[in-house]
C-alpha cells in the first residue's frame, strides 16, 4: 500500500532526486555535445560512448546510463545552436549553457535557481549559506508531497550537488563561500534564452528579464 502511493506521489510530483546520480557532468556534457554535432543520431552517440568508454567510467552500465542522462539534458534546451556551443565555445561559457540544460531537464534546479539564486540577485542580496538551501527545501516538502517523502541524506546530497554546481560555475568561490559572487551571463546564453522566450530564467544568471 505504500509502495503504490509512492509510486502515485512521484508521478504526480515534478521533481525528482535524479541529481544526486546526475550532477553537473560538465566534461560528459561536453563530449556528448561535441558527438550531436558532428551529425551522429542519438542511438550512435550513445554507442560510440559506450563502445569507447568516453566517459572513463568503470562499468559500460554506468556509461550508458550517464550518456543517456547527457542526451536528455542537451535536449532539453531544445535549441541545437546551445548543443553545439556546449561543444565548442571557451569551458566558462559551455559550462554556464551546461547549467542551463540542468534547470531546463530538472524542476528542482530550475525553481532552485530562479527563486532562490535569481531572487538574490534581483534584490542585490549576495549572501549565501546552508540556511538557503534548507529553506528552500522546507517550502519544497510543504509544497509537494512527494519531495516530502525524501530522506533526510537523499536532500543533504541534492544540497551538496547543488553547492558544487554553483562552485563549478564561480556563483561561489568554495562550498564553503557564505556571499555569491557577481556572474555574467554570456551573450550567446542570453540571446538564446530571449529568443527562446524563457526570460523567466534570466535572474538566475544575474541577468534581468
Amino acid at each position: 500500500m505504500l509502495q503504490a502511493t509512492n509510486k502515485a506521489l512521484k508521478e504526480a510530483s515534478p521533481y525528482n532526486a535524479a541529481i544526486t546520480r546526475e550532477q553537473f557532468l560538465f566534461y560528459e556534457m561536453r563530449t556528448t555535445a561535441k558527438l550531436v554535432s558532428s551529425s551522429l543520431d542519438k542511438g550512435d552517440v550513445v554507442e560510440k560512448i559506450v563502445t569507447e568508454n568516453l566517459f572513463q567510467y568503470p562499468t559500460e552500465k554506468s556509461v550508458r546510463r550517464m550518456a543517456l542522462a547527457c542526451l536528455r539534458r542537451l535536449e532539453a534546451m531544445e535549441d541545437d545552436a546551445l548543443v553545439a556551443a556546449i561543444a565548442n565555445q571557451p569551458s566558462d561559457v559551455a559550462k554556464q549553457i551546461c547549467l542551463y540544460a540542468m534547470m531546463r531537464q530538472y524542476r528542482l534546479v530550475w525553481d532552485f535557481m530562479i527563486t532562490v539564486i535569481g531572487e538574490k540577485y534581483q534584490k542585490l542580496d549576495s549572501s549565501f549559506g546552508r540556511v538557503d538551501l534548507n529553506t528552500f527545501f522546507m517550502r519544497l516538502q510543504e509544497q509537494d508531497n512527494w519531495v516530502a517523502t525524501w530522506s533526510d541524506s537523499t536532500i543533504a546530497k541534492i544540497r551538496q550537488v547543488l553547492t558544487k554546481t554553483l562552485v563549478e560555475n564561480d556563483y561561489l568561490d568554495s562550498t564553503k563561500a557564505d556571499h555569491l559572487n557577481p556572474v555574467l551571463i554570456s551573450p550567446v546564453l542570453e540571446n538564446a534564452i530571449r529568443n527562446d522566450g524563457m526570460t523567466q530564467a534570466l535572474p538566475a544568471f544575474n541577468c534581468l528579464p
